[in-house]
């Protein structure tokens, strides 16, 4: 699943720019680099063409067998999709201006904060509220210099975190069911899998471009970016580092961190 930045820039840029822009657009981003709107927009498309029918195709593979047969591979099915818009997302964020997510090298596995980083990503190709707006303060925070821990900080703990949290509930009570809703029709014998691909190609696209518009219009990506009132409130609470969560929320992130609270804390 994971995107490695410097490859996957350096890939989609060396056919059309030099050697010294795109070294610029690795170290700072592409827009900085001088690369054209046009370009990067056009990439962006690419990159949503070939995730799609690569998930399309698997997803029609996996619903070749039909019938009782069908339900073995479902879940393998919603994994490899959520994974290759999980691609998605990283290869539209490195274009449109954000740094490289942190795994580890050793097992992949991911932080905290790219797993809500994500997250946030997730939420605005479903069209989840505040979605939209938490990724906009974010690019305002990098593109600003706001430091790296007080933005983790906010995605973890702080003043994006409800966003988060509020987009992961979302998925847990809405999208299984209709995930599996749509899954569950590829159940059909012999044309499952064509049922089944064209679902997931009809789905993957205005997902992708849900993101894509908002990556587009965003203070790393695009300097006359107008913010909207939410956009200026969450940026200033990610750079004065505000805890803007309820109370039970705050337990949620102590039982999560491994927290030990005293009887005395409130």
């Amino acid at each position: 699943m994971k995107i490695n930045r410097t490859d996957f820039l350096e890939k989609e840029l060396f056919k059309n720019y030099p050697k010294e822009v795109i070294d610029k657009a690795i170290e700072t981003n592409p827009a900085q680099a001088g690369i054209k709107k046009e370009d990067i927009d056009k990439i962006a498309e690419e990159v949503i063409k070939f995730e799609r029918n690569a998930v399309s195709g698997i997803s029609v593979v996996l619903g070749m067998p039909g019938g009782v047969a069908m339900a073995a591979t479902i879940p393998a099915d919603i994994a490899q999709y959520y994974g290759y818009m999980l691609r998605c997302a990283q290869k539209m964020l490195y274009l449109y201006g954000f740094p490289e997510i942190n795994t580890s090298e050793e097992t992949l596995k991911l932080d905290t904060e790219t797993i809500n980083y994500l997250t946030v990503c997730l939420g605005i190709m479903y069209g989840v509220a505040n979605a939209n707006n938490a990724i906009k303060a974010m690019a305002r925070a990098l593109a600003s210099g706001v430091e790296k821990k007080l933005l983790n900080a906010a995605l973890t703990k702080g003043t994006i975190y409800p966003i988060v949290k509020s987009v992961a509930k979302w998925f847990g009570q809405k999208m299984t069911k209709e995930v599996f809703a749509g899954f569950f029709k590829k159940s059909i014998p012999i044309v499952g899998g064509v049922i089944g691909g064209g679902l997931t190609y009809a789905t993957f696209k205005p997902c992708c471009y849900r993101l894509k518009d908002a990556l587009k219009d965003t203070m790393l990506s695009n300097p006359d970016h107008i913010e909207t009132n939410e956009e200026k409130e969450l940026f200033e609470n990610i750079k004065n580092g505000v805890i803007d969560v309820e109370p039970e929320e705050l337990l949620d992130i102590a039982m999560d961190e491994n927290v030990v609270l005293d009887e005395d804390d409130e």
